[in-house]
């Protein structure tokens, strides 16, 4: 249907459309019109994403010079499929309305190498990491380079073609998913992951995950050639605060501070091997850093695998400091600064400190000031280009302590520095860890802001509505809220305070570890469970919080009762594996026999549709 929304015309590829999706798309096209940003809520399963697609896309159409791009972020895999099928139906009632080919505009899909390579070889060796390096193995210049002289050494046919032939050819107009562009790839011999790549630059709409856009490390390799007049929208965007902070924040444990041990002896014997072999490699590499690191920065999209966490475009222009500049100081460096961390992880209490107290102590124990601090992610990435290392596997160790050694010397204020000496799932052993933790999740956010002309925050639930604009520190254009239109009654709301004993059942901090409250609520589960023919959706305030009253419901045989009437799917922090879960959920709760209990940490609530019972 054909709909006119505050005179413009937008195709809406369904028969009927709710009230709140007509109001939804006013309120979207207000804040378009006022190039600010919004803040809008409307129920899952109400058909927002459709009418966020058909608006935009709209707008696109009709006004070309204000909105360039669409960036469509969300979170996991088959949340971005489902965004592209949408696009679809609405390509082909364009198609229909018109007479002509869709809506003449390009809409692609991005993922990781793993979700698009085929390359068999690459393909099969495992996880995301391994695919990465094995493509790195196979697609890096060094690598490349050496095939010229050596045909024995492997290559990927499939990117060579493209580098070959496909860079000149402009994707045609149309909407890929995943799949699309793995079938494309074979069909013409591309890669489609550099194809989807080199893709986006021209591509009208961009579909893909939230770090793309929030992880400094990723948005520096892929978003950064966007234009200004660009509509980013963030949908199910409820944790976006979380991304953010995640994306700023590290970790780091006793564990991962020996693999840094040994990745820098590897990198040491790997610049011996260099020296011997050709020296001149780190001398070209030192004279480029005399004058700025962006000029020692190799610009094939195959080397850029470490993106700087923070760095600006004026501190890259800057040359080097001296005691970085040399291989052998760099790694000299390095070992200083690990024993340093390792000392700070030998405690027996809970420290707390600002990066400006880190810095100080620092300096004062081991002679490190702040510039070359800032240096180091920059500088190792520069070092294992010019070592040509296509594995990074090996040095994740090293990469995580020169993020942290960049994070802590730019930011001063909004993060702090724990460190830990008890691992808080087993509190008797000392397994210390440190803790470099963002606290202000509009840092890693603030970029987007300034760069884009329009940022629609947008999710199921985000009330209250003004806690957002807070949080990440903008000032919204339009904030609004619809609310779902119901033909029935279907809700009955109930709250249980206390369980079959007469005890109070609460989630407070205070009393959630009482072993007779998380008692109370595995029988109150299974009771549901016996009687609820569908599914059942169950959240817990975190995932920590989840796998303790877990382990003491298969202690008290709780999980055994529930089983015996529901199947359990249980969301980890493991975006693959929580994926397959609601999948598996969906597939059961739709079946004729619906028999599935789902349980969710709110720290990630996600809004379950309708669809998912």
């Amino acid at each position: 249907m054909k709909i006119n929304v505050d005179g413009l015309l937008v195709y809406f590829p369904y028969e009927f459309i709710y009230p709140e999706q007509y109001h939804y798309m006013l309120e979207l096209k207000a804040t378009l019109d006022a190039k600010g940003h919004g803040v809008l809520e409307m129920p899952s399963g109400t058909g927002k994403t459709v009418s966020l697609l058909s608006l935009i896309v709209a707008y696109m159409k009709a006004h070309p010079n204000a909105v360039e791009k669409f960036i469509y972020c969300s979170r996991t895999v088959p949340e971005l499929e489902k965004v592209i099928e949408e696009m679809k139906e609405l390509d082909k009632y364009y198609a229909k309305e018109t007479g002509e080919r869709g809506c003449g505009l390009l809409a692609i899909a991005l993922s990781s190498r793993k979700n698009l390579c085929i390359e068999r070889s690459v393909r099969r060796v495992g996880d995301g990491a391994a695919v990465d390096a094995a493509c790195r193995g196979l697609t890096a210049s060094f690598i490349r380079a050496r095939h010229q002289n050596d045909p024995s050494v492997g290559t990927c046919k499939f990117y060579e073609e493209l580098d070959l032939h496909g860079r000149d050819e402009v994707l045609p107009t149309g909407i890929y998913n995943l799949s699309d562009l793995r079938i494309y790839g074979k069909r013409h011999n591309y890669c489609p992951y550099f194809l989807a790549r080199h893709a986006i630059i021209h591509a009208n709409i961009v579909v893909y995950s939230y770090y793309y856009l929030l992880d400094p490390k990723i948005a520096s390799l892929v978003s950064k050639d966007f234009p200004k007049n660009t509509v980013v929208v963030f949908d199910e965007a409820h944790n976006i605060d979380n991304v953010c902070i995640e994306s700023m924040s590290c970790v780091i444990s006793r564990r991962q501070l020996d693999r840094c041990q040994t990745g820098i002896q590897k990198l040491s014997q790997r610049v011996k091997e260099v020296k011997e072999r050709d020296a001149s490699q780190l001398q070209q590499e030192y004279n480029r850093l005399v004058h700025g690191l962006r000029e020692a920065a190799n610009e094939r999209e195959t080397d850029l695998v470490l993106g700087n966490p923070t760095l600006p475009d004026e501190i890259l222009r800057e040359a080097i400091p001296g005691t970085l500049r040399s291989a052998d100081s760099f790694i000299s460096f390095l070992r200083r600064l690990l024993e340093y961390v390792k000392l700070r992880l030998r405690v027996a209490h809970v420290v707390h400190e600002t990066p400006v107290a880190f810095l100080k102590d620092c300096l004062e124990k081991v002679c490190i000031d702040r510039r070359p601090l800032l240096f180091c992610s920059e500088r190792l990435r520069s070092l294992l280009q010019t070592l040509e290392v296509a594995d990074l596997s090996e040095y994740a160790g090293i990469s995580l302590l020169c993020n942290f050694a960049t994070l802590v010397s730019t930011y001063t204020r909004g993060f702090c520095i724990i460190v830990e000496p008890f691992n808080e799932r087993a509190p008797t052993v000392v397994n210390p860890v440190l803790y470099f933790h963002c606290m202000d999740a509009s840092l890693a956010i603030a970029p987007v802001f300034k760069r884009y002309v329009s940022v629609i925050i947008t999710s199921g639930t985000l009330s209250p509505l003004e806690m957002y604009p807070r949080i990440l520190n903008f000032h919204p254009a339009n904030v609004a809220s619809f609310s779902m239109t119901l033909t029935r009654n279907c809700i009955c709301p109930m709250i249980v305070s206390k369980g079959s004993d007469q005890v109070a059942m609460t989630t407070k901090f205070e009393s959630r570890e009482d072993l007779a409250v998380i008692r109370n609520y595995g029988n109150l589960l299974a009771e549901f469970a016996s009687i609820v023919p569908d599914g059942i959706v169950a959240f817990f305030p975190s995932y920590h919080y989840l796998e303790s009253t877990f382990a003491t419901w298969y202690e008290q045989n709780l999980i055994e009762k529930i089983q015996r009437h529901k199947l359990l799917f249980v969301e980890t922090q493991d975006n693959d594996e929580t994926s397959l879960a609601l999948a598996n959920y969906h597939k059961i709760t739709t079946s004729a026999v619906a028999s599935s209990c789902l349980a969710f940490p709110t720290s990630t609530h996600r809004a379950i549709s309708s669809k998912h019972g």
